[in-house]
């Protein structure tokens, strides 16, 4: 049978480029000058830390700029809180989402059943799986999905015949 996977994931090799140059801009660019403006990936976060708020949102607007460039979707990071730090910084952690989350995968399973679809989804840990007789009918899930307009990047891979 006919099969694929919905899954969600980061490429942090690519995070880790943007995260680079984005902080080399920050070393060369004027208004930076004499900042303890920084950004640094920990695991499946990053912690953005800035001098104050408008550097803070300088620095936001400079890493998504940089993330597009490597074309890593911008969906795939959820801005936390500010919050004070020590030495009159602003310290920020963004978190990169990784996987389809339990209530996003059953989002999804739902919209599939209420559509009458000929195709079975299971949620296999941070996945979906997606079985069905016809290829035709896979290709309809997958746009029906793309049709949700979820926040969250998907991807579709391991198209099996």
């Amino acid at each position: 049978m006919p099969s694929f996977d919905i899954v969600s994931r980061t490429e942090l090799p690519e995070v880790d480029n943007a995260v680079n140059s984005a902080m080399r801009e920050i070393g060369t660019r004027y208004d930076f000058k004499g900042s303890s403006c920084s950004i640094e990936r920990k695991e499946d976060s990053l912690l953005i830390v800035a001098d104050d708020d408008m550097k803070l949102r300088q620095v936001q607007e400079l890493l998504r700029g940089h993330l597009a460039k490597r074309k890593v979707d911008g969906g795939a990071f959820d801005f936390q809180e500010a919050e004070k730090a020590g030495g009159n910084t602003i310290r920020q952690a963004v978190i990169i989402k990784q996987g389809v989350e339990r209530e996003l995968a059953q989002k999804l399973v739902k919209a599939v059943k209420q559509a009458k679809m000929k195709v079975q989804v299971a949620i296999q840990g941070d996945e979906l799986r997606v079985t069905g007789k016809k290829r035709d009918d896979l290709q309809q899930a997958i746009a029906l999905v793309k049709d949700l307009k979820i926040e969250q990047p998907l991807q579709y891979v391991n198209f099996r015949d």
